[in-house]
């Protein structure tokens, strides 16, 4: 009687934390604007991806009181946090690429599922606007359009839902190298107001901390970025060192915080769920674990919004994609992809449009270039190929776009019958077929070689170590006190 009666208790406390799980749907965006599945390793182990979102949202009287400004109360939501979670296929490490609030970017058409309302597409708006077209899955359709990663999973996480989960694990330990007070003359600020050194953050301050702009370097949203790194690898620290079965108690407490403060895809939507998860994520050790902000510059067309930078982001974008750890300590892997299962149709039936995008900001395109190329797959065999007339932008390398993956293998006969590498081909939602975009790096020639690519991670990524305990972010000195 004593086991059934604990049997008893224990499923129904099992399906109470269930039921505190919020869900949500992934991905609200179109099917043509998803990207692939990611590839499993020799050993049949597959890298995972998962969205963590922050959420603005100003829906509850506890969030309304926490995030203040009263007149966007039960407005729609922003994903002020977006940082994307990546996993190794073999659970050796894990690397985390944060997006600025402030990034310009294409939202791409969503749906809200619960309404069925569509949101257009959207170019050139910032980030975080994209949670409140339908919800979090449209955040996600946001980032595997801007990147070509396949996401996984989400978690979503409110202002309430900070301040719980900081006081469910006792604190988190941060620094600053000086006094500091977030508070300016005209109002600005997050209010949060620390002594020098390290400060076990909880509550409302715990919040303060991740919102906190003003006051930390340069009073811009790359260095709040930065003051969240600290935070997320001090937290998962801690985390390690109290959810053990050792201690059922604070582990009750963090079980019943986290399933009251998450919201999840329908993937993650149950205890068991989540807690296969935090086992994968749990192989990893901290020394492995790589927080990166994504390489950004200043947009030329809006002030104080930044854009995703030329060739650095990309890269960092491709070393996710292609499961290469950003620390730069894992074996030797090939970038390339693996052939696809689509067949290829017979050259003659390939129809391939060459656009000439041999130009860059410092010189204009080579004339004739997208003619010659054509005629060269002409002569190949690729008898369907034509020059694209219209203008293209410039691309620094050649590379090959396909619109589905019926043409994937297409495309990727195009590119071994020029010699072009399997990474340089990319499925684009831009184009109608099979298109050749004639890069910088080959301007002249009938032979295409393809440029060495290292596996570094730029240093504009501004990497920081999960184990690194020295991190103590830097005080803006016109706010101390």
């Amino acid at each position: 009687m004593v086991i059934l009666g604990t049997a008893g208790a224990g499923y129904l406390y099992y399906q109470h934390l269930n039921a505190n799980i919020k869900k949500d749907d992934l991905n609200i965006g179109d099917e043509k604007d998803r990207a692939a599945e990611s590839k499993a390793n020799a050993a049949g182990q597959t890298p995972l991806n998962i969205l963590l979102i922050g959420s603005d949202a100003r829906d509850s009287e506890e969030n309304q009181k926490l995030g203040g400004a009263k007149d966007t109360f039960n407005t729609a939501p922003r994903a002020d946090v977006q940082m994307l979670l990546h996993l190794s296929a073999d659970r050796s490490n894990m690397s985390v690429v944060s997006m600025p609030r402030d990034t310009l970017v294409d939202i791409p058409k969503c749906t809200d599922p619960d309404t069925g309302k569509v949101y257009g597409a959207l170019t050139s708006t910032i980030t975080n606007d994209s949670l409140g077209r339908g919800g979090p899955g449209c955040t996600v359709a946001t980032w595997e359009k801007l990147t070509d990663i396949h996401i996984d999973h989400f978690m979503m996480i409110d202002f309430a839902g900070v301040v719980s989960m900081a006081d469910a694990i006792g604190g988190v330990p941060v620094c600053v190298d000086a006094n500091i007070y977030s508070k300016s003359s005209d109002g600005h600020g997050s209010g949060l107001k620390l002594k020098e050194g390290t400060t076990y953050v909880k509550g409302v301050q715990a919040l303060q901390w991740l919102r906190t702009r003003y006051g930390f370097e340069d009073n811009t949203d790359i260095a709040r970025a930065k003051a969240q790194h600290q935070y997320m690898n001090a937290m998962v620290r801690q985390l390690r060192e109290n959810a053990t079965l050792g201690n059922p108690g604070k582990l009750r407490r963090l079980a019943e915080t986290a399933t009251s403060a998450l919201t999840v895809d329908e993937g993650l939507g149950s205890v068991a769920k989540l807690y296969d998860l935090s086992k994968e994520l749990k192989k990893v050790p901290t020394k492995r674990i790589t927080m990166t902000t994504m390489p950004w510059q200043y947009s030329s067309s809006s002030s104080g919004r930044v854009v995703p930078k030329p060739g650095d982001a990309d890269k960092l974008f491709r070393l996710v994609r292609d499961d290469i750890a950003l620390d730069g300590k894992d074996k030797k892997k090939s970038a390339d992809t693996p052939a696809s299962a689509d067949p290829a149709a017979a050259d003659d039936r390939i129809a391939v449009q060459v656009q000439n995008g041999t130009g860059s900001s410092t010189r204009a395109a080579l004339t004739g270039r997208a003619h010659a190329v054509a005629e060269l797959l002409v002569g190949k065999g690729f008898t369907e190929a034509v020059a694209d007339s219209s203008v293209n932008s410039g691309v620094e390398k050649t590379v090959i776009r396909y619109p589905s993956a019926d043409l994937e293998g297409d495309a990727q006969r195009v590119a071994k019958a020029l010699g072009v590498p399997l990474s340089s081909v990319k499925k684009s939602t831009d184009v109608s077929g099979v298109t050749l975009v004639v890069g910088a790096d080959w301007r002249s020639g009938t032979t295409y070689t393809a440029p060495a690519e290292d596996d570094k991670t730029p240093s504009s990524a501004q990497v920081i170590n999960g184990s690194d305990k020295k991190q103590c972010m830097h005080v803006n000195p016109n706010y101390t006190w």
